[in-house]
């Protein structure tokens, strides 16, 4: 870390003291026994996890203001094995796991299963080092906890599958001529697999345009002014172009996840989901290359856009 005035996470997080405290109180997190350093070591955590080493105290604050701080605390009380947090846990989504159980299984046998399955890896039945292990401990507060909830009960339905298929024997397998491949990587703890299928079918269909100015913007880093130079246009041409297609991409992603079985509301709190938790390629969809299309071959033929110009 350099002298240049750039803040580590550290000195950002004494800064933001004040809102620290304005958190801790909505959190309620001194009812379930979290003193304000408790709360404050469990919110470094996530920025050391979700923010970079020299990150200042604008992320540090976008970070905190996002997290749902209240949620977060409940779902630690309860991995921690707080009886009361775990109460009022049960009070407020039993019904809905059931519910979500039943809307992934579409039986009511096995959502009873997989809901009370999942109940024991959220209480924390396990130990591992004398100490309790529950899936609560990874909820960090991006998101909420009922989308968090959805997306961990559907990653389990998945690996249930998965462990129902891995019990067929080799000799079964053998005969019918099946080559062994290996297992596929399990999506990131927390996030539907749905997301993934969705998003990555959204982002194969882009045209090349459309993949060049979100590659540009949100992989390679460029600003706006260079990827209007290079395609010869006003700088606010290019910005409202990435509103229009990141609103387009939202809604386009939604519809997949409505043809993948999810109400409008589940998936609007299924892509509360951060980005950097989806195990795809980006890069692979986001071709870096400037595209022949219409767009680009008209800004070809102008000259440069200037502030003075007329905007497309």
């Amino acid at each position: 870390m350099t002298n240049s005035g750039v803040h580590t996470v550290e000195v950002a997080f004494v800064e933001l003291a004040s809102l620290l405290q304005e958190l801790y109180g909505k959190s309620q997190g001194e009812q379930f026994g979290f003193s304000r350093q408790q709360f404050e070591v469990i919110v470094k955590e996530i920025a050391a996890k979700y923010l970079p080493p020299g990150a200042g105290a604008s992320d540090v604050r976008g970070l905190c203001v996002s997290l749902k701080v209240e949620e977060l605390i409940l779902a630690r009380a309860c991995a921690a094995g707080h009886e009361r947090a775990w109460e009022l846990f049960l009070l407020r989504y039993r019904e809905k796991l059931y519910d979500i159980a039943g809307y992934i299984t579409k039986e009511s046998s096995a959502a009873r299963e997989l809901a009370d399955s999942l109940y024991a890896d959220l209480y924390g039945t396990a130990t591992r080092d004398g100490r309790r292990v529950s899936k609560l401990a990874s909820y960090t507060g991006r998101g909420s906890l009922e989308g968090w909830l959805r997306s961990v009960m559907a990653q389990e339905f998945v690996n249930r599958y998965r462990r129902q298929r891995r019990t067929v024997s080799l000799d079964e397998e053998s005969e019918e001529g099946a080559q062994f491949a290996a297992p596929e990587p399990e999506s990131a703890v927390g996030v539907d697999p749905r997301i993934e299928v969705a998003t990555d079918q959204t982002l194969a269909a882009l045209s090349a345009s459309d993949r060049f100015l979100l590659a540009s913007y949100y992989l390679d880093g460029r600003t706006l002014a260079e990827i209007a130079r290079l395609l010869r246009v006003h700088e606010s041409t290019i910005s409202r172009k990435l509103d229009k297609l990141a609103k387009s991409l939202r809604k386009q992603i939604l519809a997949q996840l409505g043809r993948q079985g999810m109400s409008r509301r589940q998936a609007q709190e299924a892509l509360e989901v951060d980005v950097r938790d989806l195990r795809l390629d980006l890069r692979r969809h986001l071709a870096q290359e400037i595209p022949g299309s219409a767009f680009s071959k008209k800004a070809a033929e102008r000259p440069p856009a200037t502030a003075s110009s007329r905007e497309d």
